[in-house]
């Protein structure tokens, strides 16, 4: 039975789908996100606030998690005595490295280049899981699959052909050391799942995180307004898409080689110009031509590392 549902996750297809979803998911929390500051009164300058925003988030989708994970194993999730020192290593990169990061480095530079820089996380996640860790071999069809992926990201950002080359280290600076903080943890996952549950590995390290960034946004002077219930619709909103998301995404790191679920993370800065478009009534105008061109792009680079070779053991 367990050996059945294993080839069910390696299915390429049923991959495609489920890493897809959780790009949509995660592309409209960008929107999500601008929408809730607006609600609940978090000016752009206002880090702490941000932070304190994020904890929140962060923490009821822990316990989202651990809820969604228990009823469907009908038991309490529970992470083993020996491995509970994963949580806070998974915390640390996971979630409070990767965000604090985020959100000065945004607050910093534009979107546009966020976006591209964040995107960053595919690399590293491949070249952390080939060289560093062994866990795959690094191929030229994987580099060129990449970079297809990474054009698209560059080709759906890029606004009249031109793009700011300056640089800040806590502005762009930060976002890579970002996106670098998210790789080490795709791969971590990869490897603490091995003897654990990635939705427990998940769950208990989001409620971990999250307190820790609601206690650095209230020392800080961070406040929220709840001014109303859509704001509490917001923050369950995005509790909830970082839940599925980051459980679903858990699952295939597990039973799949690195790269082949890290490369459809391309998608997310294209599901998030489209549904940006949507719910921030933003002009879509001749993003439309670049989002085309930046999805064929994508899913060349996609197909580029999905595709297996006789005799590619580890791939």
């Amino acid at each position: 039975m367990k050996n059945k549902i294993k080839q069910n996750i390696k299915n390429p297809a049923l991959v495609c789908i489920t890493a897809c979803f959780c790009c949509l998911l995660w592309g409209s929390a960008f929107p999500t996100i601008k929408i809730g500051y607006n609600l609940l009164s978090v000016d752009s300058n206002d880090y702490m606030s941000q932070i304190l925003f994020a904890g929140v988030r962060f923490f009821l989708a822990g316990v989202f998690t651990i809820i969604i994970g228990s009823i469907m194993t009908k038991s309490l999730v529970k992470v083993r005595k020996q491995g509970l020192y994963k949580i806070p290593v998974l915390a640390l990169f996971q979630t409070i490295v990767q965000y604090l990061f985020f959100y000065i480095g945004l607050a910093k530079t534009t979107g546009t280049k966020s976006s591209i820089l964040d995107s960053t996380s595919v690399f590293f996640s491949v070249l952390i899981a080939s060289i560093i860790l062994k866990q795959e071999k690094l191929s030229v069809r994987k580099i060129i699959g990449c970079l297809l992926g990474f054009g698209g990201v560059v080709t759906v950002n890029l606004s009249g052909g031109s793009f700011d080359t300056s640089m800040s280290f806590m502005g762009e600076g930060f976002i890579i050391l970002s996106a670098l903080s998210y790789a080490v943890s795709s791969v971590l996952i990869k490897q603490y799942s091995r003897n654990d549950n990635p939705v427990a590995l998940s769950g208990y390290q989001f409620i971990l995180g999250g307190l820790v960034m609601i206690a650095v946004g209230l020392i800080g002077g961070g406040r929220l307004n709840f001014s109303g219930v859509k704001a509490f619709c917001i923050i369950l909103y995005l509790a909830l898409l970082s839940a599925v998301a980051y459980t679903l995404w858990g699952i295939l790191l597990k039973y799949n080689p690195v790269s082949r679920v890290t490369v459809f993370g391309f998608m997310t800065p294209v599901f998030g110009c489209m549904l940006s478009a949507v719910l921030l009534n933003e002009s879509i105008g001749d993003n439309g031509i670049k989002i085309f061109f930046a999805l064929i792009l994508v899913s060349l680079g996609i197909i580029m590392v999905n595709l297996k070779k006789k005799g590619d053991l580890n791939d």
